[in-house]
């Protein structure tokens, strides 16, 4: 089996405050060399080792090793399992390594397509929120992946960036963001997603996260600002124009689930209206994510749902814009300097990325990659 080669580029080019830029200059490769590199998808011909070695006055056995074997997963694995519902046994999931945790994330068929996957639920685990899984053979499934957690559904975009670019897998686990934040705290993500608007402020995010997380040391990245608003079917045959008329008899409604920033945007919203959650037809009818909301209305299960505008463009739906939001990517700051997060970060500051958010998803990309944290 052939063995990846370790380095130790980001931390020796850290210590000594060289830029990827400013190295790439130097020894005559591209940026996304360098990061490459760092991330462990490119092995460096001797020329550029020596070069390397020499720029940063190390020895190229300081820079590059190579591990003791590594074990590849079991076929039968207790791991955490991230999902806001209860799986089915059988369920397909992706499995990944955070820190030293296996955790698996739940992939979805919806709507027409058999998503690769890594094994399957056999039974659920002993613990709550555990799972015993059924792993396939073949390649070590903790090699080059980080979990993103949330509910954007144009971070698929960026994920598909990140590959083609780094080779680093993002595998994404569908969460709320209170749900997403959970996990990041708990250590089973690398990278939470998430739009909590403070009421008094106007904030999104970093006031959630000094009041739940006091003294936790977080890097807040912008991924986009979005608009949210109500999804309804081409031609709008119910007529539906803001959150009043969703106290109408016939109107059905799919919701998000507690936790979730369009939840919270809703409440505020019929609260402002004077209309009383119970009287809408289908408050208590969760769909788990921007996309799965917006397909019951595609599917003729709803007549409307709030969601992003992406969410209504992938289906070809009409959409009635309602709040601009600020989708932030959020971090531990020691998880923030891993090499491959910093090739998934360096992606966020791509045209191409930017181009793709605006034209497909219609975001606003003024303050993409920016920290704000």
């Amino acid at each position: 089996m052939k063995q990846r080669i370790q380095n130790r580029l980001a931390e020796l080019r850290a210590a000594r405050g060289v830029a990827a830029a400013e190295l790439a200059r130097r020894i005559g490769v591209s940026r996304q060399t360098i990061y490459a590199i760092e991330a462990g998808t490119y092995v460096p011909n001797t020329e550029v080792a020596l070069h390397l070695a020499r720029e940063l006055e190390v020895t190229v056995e300081e820079l590059f090793t190579l591990p003791q074997p590594a074990e590849a997963p079991p076929e039968k694995l207790a791991t955490e399992l991230l999902s806001a519902q209860v799986p089915a046994i059988g369920q397909a999931v992706r499995v990944c390594r955070v820190g030293e945790r296996w955790v698996s994330v739940p992939v979805s068929a919806t709507p027409y397509f058999l998503p690769p996957a890594d094994g399957v639920i056999q039974r659920a685990g002993r613990a709550k929120g555990s799972a015993e899984l059924a792993v396939f053979g073949g390649e070590s499934t903790d090699a080059q992946r980080l979990v993103l957690a949330g509910c954007d559904p144009a971070t698929g975009l960026l994920a598909r960036m990140v590959e083609k670019v780094s080779g680093v897998e993002v595998v994404s686990a569908g969460a709320s963001s209170k749900l997403a934040l959970r996990w990041l705290r708990e250590g089973k993500v690398h990278i939470a997603g998430s739009h909590l608007e403070d009421a008094r402020s106007g904030e999104f995010n970093l006031p959630f996260l000094h009041t739940e997380f006091p003294g936790e040391l977080f890097r807040v990245v912008t991924f986009a600002r979005w608009e949210e608003g109500l999804v309804v079917a081409p031609g709008n045959a119910r007529r539906i124009r803001g959150v009043e008329d969703l106290a109408r008899r016939n109107v059905r409604f799919v919701n998000r689930e507690p936790g979730s920033g369009s939840r919270a945007l809703l409440d505020r919203r019929l609260a402002a209206a004077g209309v009383e959650p119970q009287r809408v037809n289908g408050y208590e009818r969760i769909a788990y994510g921007h996309l799965a909301a917006a397909y019951c209305v595609l599917a003729g299960d709803a007549d409307v749902c709030l969601a992003t505008r992406s969410a209504a463009r992938t289906f070809g739906l009409e959409f009635e814009p309602l709040h601009s939001e600020r989708y932030d990517l959020v971090m531990h700051r020691e998880t923030a300097a891993l090499p491959a997060v910093q090739a998934f970060l360096d992606v966020l500051q791509r045209a191409a990325l930017r181009r793709q958010l605006e034209v497909l998803a219609g975001y606003d990309t003024r303050e993409t990659g920016a920290v704000i944290a």
